[in-house]
């Protein structure tokens, strides 16, 4: 089957990033609200569950990637007996880890006291909220959920975009209204599991009135079976080590110092999330060209492709990280109050933060694009479970500064180093690897300087809280432009990168204009 790449290409990157947006500003929106209806415990108590239910969804041990990986060579060979089998094996599959979520959350059951330090709020009984939780994620493996990777594999994943965004926009309306109208939390998570069945049904019958001919039958032949069981497991260690680093901060913080602290904690990380976000836009749309250039071209020319692609990321990187450090304040002040603010030391922390993860995804892109996967399958695991232990070693003393730092710690001394250690191992020449570390560091340091001149540039303006916002806006990224442009407005990779980035753009020009 030929699938029309260019277009569906184009509609995913449309409805994909809208559907971003819209699930970055709604839930932005919704967070604002229940502070103000409900209050920060309920903040908290949001975070956590969903920290312990992305634990419970390690069950997933990334079936669905693998699946739908293997269904790209029979949907190009129209081969759909081996499609119809696919499907069968996948819906057991879910079937399995839905029951395997449901058996292991309701085992957590009797623990769900001691990952909260303080009380509750008044009212809410925790039981009940953390089964209506678990259901809303045990439906999404029971309902269906195998259709949608008929939907991914064809290139369509516009369609799953579509529906999501329809009934994600009704789920944030109604959780607004329900939030100012009743404060009900109840009624907020009935909804939110109502709509998550919605999207699953209404995917289910997009696939099927679109491939009616594919059907849940067949059986796969037993090499087959354990050709995708190899690839999951090879995707385990990654899906693994991302839950571990993304829900075990919540998880101690909620533990150790109570929901009022995770909730504040959530407001700052939110921000970052939200700037990652665009970042991993930016990363995505480098990763199909790197990956043929990797396949097509010779190592050497595939460096000066690294060297480009990361000076120009990580001035990005830098620009953003000046922005966050002068805006967040401001920010946090005008829209969640200024006492729910934390100190200055924790913004600077919250900054180191998002440069190491940026500059982490930056070489990570590199190493999926290369597909290196099977080498590299211990270092993010390694680097998760040293995150995790020196949470719980820190944050008895530290206190927020110890999970933060314990990240940082991780990704900067194990999951860097170790990054550069294996694409130059297998990727790009070897000999060139203290020249791209010379680099990378050297765009750090300006990072650094840049966000300094830049906070105490601001420093200047501390008169009305919104002008003082715009102003460090404008001062902020001013600054590290300037000082990127003295630094690095003469150097070859700079003008290297520029000349290809608007031939690239005028080349787009051309073929629409004839």
């Amino acid at each position: 089957m030929k699938l029309e790449r260019t277009r569906n290409a184009a509609r995913n990157v449309v409805f994909d990033g809208t559907m971003e947006i819209v699930n970055m500003l709604f839930p932005f929106v919704i967070r604002s609200v229940m502070l103000q209806y409900l209050g920060t415990e309920y903040l908290g108590l949001n975070g956590l569950f969903k920290s312990i239910l992305s634990f419970l969804n390690l069950a997933e041990l990334g079936v669905g990637s693998a699946m739908v990986f293997s269904m790209y060579k029979p949907i190009a060979e129209d081969d759909t007996p081996t499609i119809c089998a696919l499907m069968r094996l996948y819906r057991t599959l879910y079937r399995i880890i839905g029951l395997a979520i449901a058996v292991m959350g309701l085992l957590l059951m009797p623990f769900l006291n001691n990952l909260i330090e303080g009380d509750l709020p008044a009212g809410m009984n925790l039981h009940v909220l953390y089964l209506m939780n678990l259901g809303n994620t045990v439906l999404t493996y029971w309902l269906f959920a195998y259709k949608g990777s008929l939907l991914q594999a064809h290139q369509r994943r516009d369609v799953i975009s579509k529906v999501s965004l329809l009934v994600r926009v009704v789920e944030y309306t109604l959780k607004i209204l329900i939030l100012v109208f009743t404060r009900n939390y109840y009624i907020y998570l009935a909804v939110q599991l109502l709509c998550q069945i919605a999207i699953n049904v209404l995917t289910a019958a997009c696939a099927a009135k679109m491939y009616p001919r594919y059907a849940a039958i067949g059986k796969l032949p037993k090499e087959k079976v354990l050709d995708i069981f190899r690839r999951v497991r090879d995707l385990f260690t990654s899906k693994l080590s991302a839950t571990i680093f993304d829900a075990a901060d919540t998880v101690v913080i909620s533990a150790f110092m109570g929901l009022t602290a995770l909730a504040l904690y959530q407001n700052y990380y939110f921000i970052i999330t939200a700037l990652r976000m665009m970042l991993v836009v930016l990363l995505n749309a480098c990763m199909a060209g790197v990956g043929n250039k990797l396949v097509m071209e010779s190592k050497e020319a595939n460096y000066r492709d690294l060297e480009k692609i990361s000076l120009l990321f990580l001035w990005v990187l830098g620009v953003s990280s000046s922005m966050l450090l002068c805006l967040y304040q401001p920010f946090i002040h005008v829209w969640m109050g200024k006492e729910n603010m934390l100190a200055i030391e924790l913004v600077f922390c919250f900054v180191v933060y998002y440069y190491s993860m940026g500059a982490n995804k930056l070489i990570n892109m590199f190493k999926d694009a290369a597909g290196i996967w099977r080498i590299d399958r211990w270092r993010p695991l390694t680097a998760a479970i040293v995150n995790l232990s020196l949470n719980l070693i820190t944050v008895r003393w530290l206190g927020m500064y110890g999970v933060l730092l314990s990240s940082i710690v991780s990704i900067v001394l194990i999951q860097i180093p170790w990054l550069f250690h294996n694409l130059f191992r297998e990727v790009f020449p070897r000999e060139s690897m203290w020249k791209y570390i010379r680099l990378f560091c050297g765009l750090t340091v300006f990072a650094l300087i840049s966000c300094v001149a830049s906070w105490f540039a601001c420093g200047l303006f501390t008169m009305n809280v919104w002008f003082t916002l715009f102003a460090n806006a404008a001062v902020s990224f001013v600054i590290p432009n300037l000082c990127f442009f003295a630094l690095y407005g003469r150097s070859p990779v700079f003008r290297d990168s520029l000349s290809q980035l608007k031939g690239m753009f005028l080349s787009r020009g051309g073929s629409k204009r004839g």
